[in-house]
């Protein structure tokens, strides 16, 4: 089909250039002289074959131009229809009507450069000029505005209400990536109804899962088939959209990595990416595209913690440092001990000396409570002396250490 069009199109524009230079060896004749040149009446008395050689010369040529620049100019009509193919129904009818609006608004131009006194030639070339600026300027115009366009020519009847649908749920939906599906935490976070909209599952991305889902190593198989998991209980429960709206990128990024598609797709469809990716992120926010990173989400939602606070963890293990010991929240954060590396694998009391908060989440810096700190914080009403020893914290806590109590009434915050 492409081939044929590229032909098509070459036979047309070389016959078109072959016909302009006829024309204009036809009038020959009527050529005045100019800068000291004989005027064509002259030419032809001393030379009555210069018509004839003249007229064959200017359509050699225009044919020629045309087989040489035809495909070229066919190969662009091709890609500017594989462009307009791939838009969404909302972009066609904004191209369309700002293609309307700009002929529209050339017709003026045109009935007034058509007056005898202008020469052909700027007739012609002006009016393509107008032409072509006035076409674009209608489409960016209608582009700006294609939802309300949509929404008007809707109410007319023009438009089903499918193609409005499909327009409004395109300006708002939620691209997942790959990390973000594997991680399963978005799953969670759209159940809770904090994330509105349609959830959207570009193709790319859902072959790049099933690729880790038919890797040799097991490890990625396992989290490529966690991913499928996922994205099945998702579709049931969730408004998910599968491979729909692909046809929005353009096929010229279809060699393109993942996360470089991914940012084009929001673009051409509004839309935002939902990731837990740092380099994705940081990527689409410098082109502009609006980004939704569950890991920052996590870090928002976790507990304040002051300095000087009592909290009840288990060392799991030991730290960097000498000394150190390490524990861990619910969420994951990071707690390190000073002098806690004796009591690994013991539950104990200790007290917050500050936090610090870095790209990969929050990381608290403690020490080990001591007799000198008496009786600062009340666990569940009273005091365990079972804490001091270090063997239980008298909470029910496991020797994991995962939750903590706030000084003063005791309070169970985790």
């Amino acid at each position: 089909m492409k081939r044929t069009f590229q032909q098509l199109f070459t036979l047309l524009l070389s016959a078109t250039l072959c016909g302009i230079g006829i024309y204009f060896g036809q009038r020959l004749p009527n050529m005045p002289a100019v800068w000291g040149l004989p005027s064509g009446k002259d030419l032809m008395t001393q030379m009555p074959n210069y018509h004839v050689l003249v007229t064959v010369a200017l359509a050699t040529v225009g044919l020629l131009f045309g087989f040489w620049i035809g495909p070229r100019i066919g190969d662009q009509i091709v890609e500017a229809g594989k462009s307009l193919e791939s838009m969404s129904a909302t972009d066609k009818i904004a191209v369309g009507t700002g293609t309307a609006l700009g002929v529209l608004v050339t017709l003026p131009f045109f009935q007034l450069l058509s007056r005898p006194t202008v020469p052909p030639p700027i007739f012609v070339g002006v009016t393509i000029l107008l032409l072509a600026v006035f076409v674009y300027l209608g489409i960016v115009s209608t582009m700006s505005m294609k939802t309300e366009l949509v929404a008007m020519v809707t109410r007319g009847g023009s438009v089903t209400p499918a193609a409005a649908e499909e327009a409004q749920a395109t300006a708002n939906c939620k691209i997942l990536d790959t990390n973000v599906i594997i991680d399963g935490r978005i799953a969670d976070v759209c159940r809770t109804g904090f994330i509105e909209g349609t959830l959207y599952v570009p193709g790319f991305v859902l072959e790049e899962l099933q690729h880790i889902a038919d890797s040799g190593d097991n490890l990625k198989r396992a989290r490529g088939r966690r991913g499928l998991d996922i994205l099945n209980n998702m579709q049931k429960e969730l408004p998910l959209v599968v491979r729909t709206w692909d046809k929005a990128l353009d096929k010229s990024a279809a060699h393109d990595e993942v996360d470089t598609r991914l940012v084009k797709l929001a673009k051409a469809l509004d839309g935002v990416i939902v990731t837990n990716d740092f380099n994705l992120n940081k990527v689409a926010a410098l082109q502009g595209v609006q980004v939704l990173n569950v890991n920052e989400l996590a870090n928002a939602l976790k507990p304040v913690v002051l300095p000087g606070e009592v909290m009840i963890v288990g060392i799991v293990k030991e730290g960097k440092e000498p000394n150190q010991g390490v524990a861990y929240l619910d969420d994951g954060t990071m707690i390190v001990v000073e002098d806690g590396r004796r009591y690994i694998g013991e539950t104990l009391g200790v007290i917050v000396t500050s936090v610090l908060q870095t790209v990969a989440g929050k990381m608290i810096f403690a020490r080990v409570r001591s007799e000198e700190d008496g009786d600062a914080v009340d666990y569940h009403t009273s005091r365990d002396p079972r804490l001091d020893s270090g063997s239980t914290n008298g909470t029910g806590t496991s020797a994991s250490g995962r939750g903590f109590t706030r000084g003063g009434t005791g309070k169970k915050v985790r």
